[in-house]
């Protein structure tokens, strides 16, 4: 199911438009390893990525070495005891703005929501070491995305379109935030119990109980929010459809399929989608580790932004 991992999009409403009007863009865009963008897009944006870590195993493993899901994910369906996730530290910010502002860029860094992870403030904290050292701190502007996952990779890839352009720190940091503002995410999970044991289940708490035998529709904003609850798989994705639809009514154009350890689902996913807008989705991509960790197997999440934000 390698389609599922990573689609490059062929064309049509959400192509991702690849290029730069400079050899080198005055900005750089750093982000972290919870967008779970493809690869491939990630690198042709220039995204410099701050990974996170999993504790599993009795070892600490940065999340960008883990390739092999099926293995991670079998190890938290059987797991008596959830693996823990932690955020980069300020010396990993520091090995990735250093360089940058060596040579010249500014940075725009983006990251999870600050309201389930340090990573914001780690980010926030390297600036503030190298404005007190002078060395060049003030160039740097931290942005929370307020979201997560998916929500992450369409606040960073409007971003990354507007540094490739040739746009300053400004005006990357304002398309972000237009970005964030346009987008909307869901995501159905399997199970709230995921959540529960590891402690990011936000205004959901509400919802435990004889929830954890129904199907929770999410969203992130800022924490993890509720928005609905259905009680089979089948009613679930007929929902995670019409959320597509919904945007698809908006003009929300550039459109998104993420899962965990569901390709035949995400691949019905893609298909209606495609029904809906005409074209091919933005990307296509499974959850990893981090956050996979909190939400567990089984998830499925769609969501968009307007294709001009990508422009």
């Amino acid at each position: 199911m390698a389609f599922l991992r990573s689609l490059r999009p062929s064309g049509g409403c959400s192509a991702i438009r690849i290029g730069s009007s400079r050899l080198m863009p005055p900005v750089a865009v750093v982000t972290d390893t919870t967008h779970y963008l493809p690869r491939e897009v990630a690198d042709a944006h220039g995204l410099r990525q701050v990974s996170l870590y999993v504790n599993w195993r009795g070892r600490q493993d940065r999340e960008a070495d883990l390739s092999d899901l099926t293995a991670y994910y079998e190890h938290l369906r059987t797991a008596s005891e959830l693996p823990t996730t932690s955020q980069p530290s300020i010396g990993d910010f520091l090995a990735t703005y250093e360089p940058l502002l060596a040579e010249g860029l500014d940075v725009v860094s983006i990251h999870l929501s600050g309201a389930v992870s340090g990573t914001c403030e780690a980010a926030r904290q390297a600036k503030a070491r190298l404005e007190e050292q002078g060395a060049g701190g003030e160039r740097i502007e931290v942005v929370d995305a307020a979201t997560a996952a998916g929500g992450l990779g369409m606040v960073v890839l409007p971003a990354a379109a507007v540094a490739q352009g040739g746009g300053d720190r400004k005006q990357v940091v304002a398309r972000a935030r237009a970005a964030r503002a346009a987008l909307k995410m869901w995501f159905c999970v399997d199970t709230l119990d995921y959540l529960r044991r590891g402690g990011r289940i936000g205004a959901a708490q509400a919802w435990l109980g004889t929830a954890l035998r129904i199907k929770p529709i999410l969203t992130v904003e800022a924490e993890v929010t509720p928005i609905e609850r259905v009680r089979t798989a089948g009613r679930a994705f007929e929902r995670m459809v019409y959320y597509m639809q919904a945007r698809a009514q908006d003009g929300a154009d550039a459109w998104v399929v993420q899962h965990i350890q569901a390709p035949d689902v995400a691949q019905r996913l893609v298909e209606r989608g495609r029904e809906l807008y005409g074209c091919e989705p933005l990307f296509v991509s499974e959850v990893g580790p981090v956050i996979g960790t909190h939400v567990g197997p089984g998830l499925i999440g769609v969501g968009g932004i307007p294709q001009s934000l990508l422009d």
